[in-house]
């Protein structure tokens, strides 16, 4: 019997494969596609597959947005797109961002939602029920649980930024969530964390808190998070240790015929930017 590879093996092989922590974000917006796809059926596969070629050389890995393609009714088509990407790049680490979180039977769907329907790598999911609205997803062997922590949207701090007390710690509530990720929580190995580039004082103390743990890092491109200060907040022992996300700066550098083309040249420029952060 063969060994399946486990989501953190596939994502430390992305990193040095593709020399590259770039993470592109699939955000197939009904409103923003080029003019020439507007009478085809099929845009949003059609859109995303020209995404994924024009920069699959730049790139560790691939995260669809469910609601993009579940407001358009395009579910069939995102099956199609992550079939597509599984076949074609299969060294890319396949993240499908759904952001779920609901306990029992309920959690169990949307598992089998993120790792049959689509067969994705790894799954955000969402904390606030607690561990058991997670485990459902480390059930499936090998597959990822990417936990919402210190997440980029300035409404974040609402909850994320308050502090919780018990009798062995004070803390704010996301180091409460990088604390158990990092350790009672992550029996499999395959947890994750979300945290956002445009918080990087917090990316720091998360990544000093679950060491080489590999974090999602949504935030740069439209954001405005800085490059340089992400990959020196969040880099691992090894010089990686992230996937950055960059969608819409990527996505829509063009409304023309050449989009994917334009994709390309922003996904490398990004690529190279993260790239000289991390040799600095």
């Amino acid at each position: 019997m063969v060994a399946t590879i486990t989501y953190t093996e596939k994502l430390r092989a992305a990193w040095s494969v593709q020399n590259s922590m770039l993470c592109v974000g699939l955000d197939p917006d009904a409103h923003k596609y080029p003019t020439h796809l507007a009478d085809d059926p099929d845009r949003a596969y059609t859109f995303c597959k020209a995404i994924v070629d024009a920069t699959a050389a730049y790139a560790c890995a691939f995260k669809p947005q469910i609601a993009y393609f579940a407001a358009q009714g395009a579910e069939p088509q995102l099956e199609r797109l992550c079939a597509y990407i599984r076949r074609t790049y299969p060294h890319h680490v396949l993240v499908l961002d759904s952001k779920r979180g609901d306990i029992g039977d309920t959690a169990k769907q949307y598992a089998a939602e993120a790792f049959v329907r689509y067969q994705a790598d790894a799954v955000t999911v969402n904390p606030y029920m607690g561990f058991d609205t997670i485990t459902p997803y480390l059930a499936h062997a090998g597959k990822g649980a990417i936990v919402l922590c210190r997440t980029s949207n300035a409404g974040g701090s609402d909850f994320q930024a308050l502090g919780v007390k018990d009798s062995t710690h004070d803390e704010l509530l996301y180091e409460r969530i990088a604390r158990l990720a990092a350790t009672q929580w992550n029996a499999s190995g395959q947890l994750s964390l979300v945290v956002g580039a445009t918080f990087p004082a917090e990316l720091a103390q998360v990544r000093a808190i679950v060491g080489d743990m590999p974090l999602l890092v949504p935030g740069i491109g439209a954001q405005g998070g800085d490059v340089l200060a992400t990959v020196t907040a969040g880099s691992d022992n090894a010089g990686y240790g992230m996937m950055i996300n960059s969608s819409r700066a990527i996505l829509y550098a063009s409304s023309g015929l050449n989009f994917a083309q334009a994709a390309a040249l922003i996904a490398q420029q990004t690529r190279d930017a993260i790239k000289q952060a991390a040799q600095q």
